[in-house]
């Protein structure tokens, strides 16, 4: 029972709880990145490399050996396009969690300035300084 209660801490320390939710959603966010290239930028570019797929570029090494109308054995080939999508999609991940993490960097510098910046309250006076106040003001209504 001791390793059943030391796992449980151990899984549920806030930090744990932490990095697997965002495992999570950069999982999630990795597919949404990975649609935006794949079905929105890559088109545009297969446009412009005269209406082919760029995943669907390779250069053919071997080819394939058919007899018939049956294929005995596969062409080998070099399949950089999908290499390439691979590259596009990994940087356009990189620069969209450079700019959310220069983000929070800037809320978090902001938030600390304005924590600066208020000032703090003045400290209660100590039972001595009111006991002193206290005398004071009856030593000036005794004088009037």
């Amino acid at each position: 029972m001791g390793f059943i209660n030391d796992f449980k801490a151990f899984a549920m320390k806030g930090n744990v709880v932490d990095m697997a939710v965002g495992v999570i959603i950069g999982g999630a966010f990795g597919k949404i990145v990975s649609s935006v290239v794949a079905d929105l930028i890559m088109p545009f570019v297969g446009l412009l490399l005269g209406g082919h797929s760029v995943s669907d570029l390779k250069v053919v090494l071997k080819d394939a050996v058919v007899q018939g109308e049956e294929v005995v054995q596969e062409a080998v080939t070099w399949n950089y396009g999908a290499f390439l999508q691979n590259v596009i999609d990994f940087l356009i991940v990189a620069l969209c969690i450079f700019f959310i993490v220069k983000g929070i960097a800037k809320m978090s510098e902001l938030r600390k300035k304005e924590e600066e910046e208020a000032p703090a309250p003045d400290p209660e006076p100590s039972a001595e300084e009111k006991l002193l106040t206290e005398i004071r003001d009856l030593m000036k209504n005794q004088q009037k």
